[in-house]
């Protein structure tokens, strides 16, 4: 798996993670952290998230990858 598929499967995982607590709880740790959903860098993370979840999508659709074991 490459680098940047673990990132954003990390991120994507974060964020999920973020929607249960939301869903269950009523509390959006994000949020929370960077005082206010509506924050500058709330929203950014939000983005980064969101962005992580498109690039996801891809794995959907890739091949198998073949790995070779030493």
């Amino acid at each position: 798996m490459r680098i940047m598929d673990r990132i954003a499967l990390i991120l994507t995982i974060i964020g999920a993670l973020n929607w249960g607590s939301i869903g269950l709880f009523r509390f959006d740790l994000v949020a929370w952290i960077c005082g206010g959903a509506g924050s500058l860098l709330a929203r950014i993370i939000y983005t980064i998230v969101g962005l992580a979840g498109v690039w996801c999508i891809s794995l959907l659709f890739r091949p198998d990858e073949v790995r070779d074991e030493a």
